[in-house]
């Protein structure tokens, strides 16, 4: 019995190292029509060096974008045109934050650290259905891109390097 005990603890701790080796978020569910504050959680660096910069896209529905600045690195956003035009407290937006970029920090490899924005899910986004915010990661000259997103029916347990996502629930 002992050794079934062992092994399923090896397993799980396997399972758990797996799930926590790479970019995610701290909150992976929100409905609809709220205001979500991602906390981008970034457990290592690239291949042992210090992360340096981090940038996240920002996926259409998803706006007023605002992010938190972080003491010692620089935060710049870029915006565009977003696809069609949301309401937003009775304004109409059409251009907004399209992706957010820190940089010029130092991350170690051996420390974990968040980064964090929010912004308002736009109501007419698909209630039920997954919705990624693909990340890059800087470390010098290494690079790790936390982009793959999965295609319709594939297990997100069998990417190596998922971008991190949440479910949209139903406005509430």
């Amino acid at each position: 019995m002992k050794k079934y005990l062992l092994a399923a603890g090896a397993l799980l701790a396997l399972g758990t190292n797996a799930a926590f080796a790479h970019i995610t978020l701290e909150t992976q569910e929100a409905p609809v029509g709220s205001t979500y504050k991602a906390v981008l959680r970034v457990p290592h660096g690239c291949e042992g060096k210090a992360t340096t910069a981090l940038r996240v896209q920002i996926p259409e529905g998803v706006i007023s974008v605002k992010p938190m600045p972080k003491p010692g690195w620089t935060l710049q956003t870029k915006k565009g045109k977003y696809e069609k035009s949301y309401q937003l407290y009775g304004e109409t937006l059409t251009t907004g934050v399209k992706e957010v970029d820190w940089s010029g920090g130092n991350l170690p490899d051996e420390f974990y650290d968040e980064f964090v924005f929010r912004a308002s899910l736009a109501a007419d986004l698909p209630a039920g259905q997954m919705l990624y915010f693909p990340v890059v990661q800087e470390c010098g000259d290494a690079t790790d891109r936390w982009i793959e997103i999965p295609a319709a029916g594939q297990d997100e347990d069998a990417l190596e390097t998922p971008a991190p996502g949440i479910k949209l629930l139903p406005k509430k």
